[in-house]
C-alpha cells in the first residue's frame, strides 16, 4: 500500500530533506487541499513536525485531516494524555518515536502505559535510524541501538512499526532496499517503510517484502507538478525525474491539473 505523507510545519506542508528545517523542499499552504489531492489513497500519514521539536502541536489540522481520511498520526506524541489526545482526534493510528526510548535503551515503563491507553490495532512505533542506529528528538540525538536490536523487543507493544532510513530522507535519490529486507529478517509484524523511496521498482520491492511504502518528496514530484522546477534534460535527452516517473499507472497517479 502507497501512503502519502503530509508533514505539518508552521500550518503548511512541508517536506525536508533529513528533517532540516533549512533543508525544505516542498512548502504548501492549503493542507486540507493537499489531504484532498490524495483521495484515491486509502490512508495519509500525518506527522506533526512542530510538536516533534517541542512546539504547538497543530490539533485542529490533525482533526481536520482525520475527519477527511483515515490517518496515522505521529510527531512529539511523547506522553500518554498526547497518545490520548490524539487518538480523540480520530487517529486510525498513533505513532510514538522518541518516547519509546531513553538515551541508555528501551523505555518499557513508557511503552506499558502506551499500550494500556489505546487499543493493539491503533499502536504504532516509529524506529527512525540513521548509519541504522536509532535516531530520535527530531533525528538530532543518534542512541547506540540499532534497528535489528530494537524491534524484537518493541513487538509486544504496537501492531505496526514504521521504520524510517533517515540518511535518504528527503533525498529523491532512491531508498536503501537491503536495510528494509535485513529488517524484516527480525520481525513478523507489519512494516511501514520510509525515506528516500522513489522508483516504482522500490515499491514493488518493498510490497514483494510485505511491506507499505510511506512517500513524501516522490508522492509530491507525481502529484503536484506545478510546484517543482522542470528537470534538466541530460545529454541522452533523459532527465533525472525519468526512472521514477516512466511506470506511473493508477496506484501512483498524476495529479489531476485544472483549468
Amino acid at each position: 500500500m502507497i501512503i502519502p505523507c503530509i508533514d505539518l510545519m508552521g500550518g503548511k506542508v512541508v517536506q525536508l530533506v533529513q528533517g532540516r528545517e533549512e533543508a525544505k523542499v516542498l512548502e504548501l499552504a492549503d493542507v486540507p487541499g493537499v489531504a484532498a489531492r490524495f483521495h484515491s489513497f486509502p490512508q495519509i500519514q500525518v506527522i506533526d513536525l512542530d510538536a516533534a521539536l517541542g512546539r504547538k502541536p497543530h490539533a485542529d489540522t490533525v482533526a481536520q485531516l482525520c475527519r477527511m481520511k483515515p490517518c496515522r498520526v505521529g510527531g512529539g506524541i511523547r506522553s500518554v494524555e498526547r497518545v490520548r489526545e490524539v487518538a480523540r482526534q480520530g487517529a486510525t493510528k498513533v505513532i510514538v518515536g522518541s518516547a519509546a526510548f531513553t538515551p541508555d535503551g528501551i523505555d518499557r515503563a513508557f511503552l506499558e502505559q502506551f499500550a494500556a491507553a489505546i487499543p493493539w490495532e491503533q499502536r504504532m512505533i516509529a524506529v527512525d535510524c540513521l548509519d541504522d542506529h536509532v535516531a530520535i528528538r527530531g533525528w538530532k540525538e543518534v542512541l547506540p541501538l540499532t534497528s535489528r536490536e530494537v524491534l524484537p523487543q518493541l513487538e509486544r507493544y504496537c501492531s505496526e512499526f514504521l521504520c524510517t532510513c533517515v540518511d535518504v530522507e528527503g533525498k529523491h535519490q532512491g531508498t536503501r532496499i537491503d536495510w528494509f529486507r535485513a529488517l524484516r529478517s527480525v520481525t513478523a509484524l507489519p512494516i511501514t517503510a520510509a525515506g528516500g523511496i522513489t522508483t516504482e521498482a522500490e515499491i514493488e520491492d518493498l510490497e514483494a517484502l510485505g511491506m507499505n511504502a510511506a512517500l513524501g518528496v516522490s508522492i509530491y514530484r507525481r502529484m503536484f507538478p506545478e510546484v517543482f522546477p522542470p528537470a534538466a534534460t541530460k545529454e541522452d535527452g533523459s532527465t533525472d525525474d525519468d526512472e521514477s516517473t516512466k511506470t506511473r499507472g493508477t496506484r501512483f497517479p498524476m495529479a489531476q491539473r485544472t483549468s
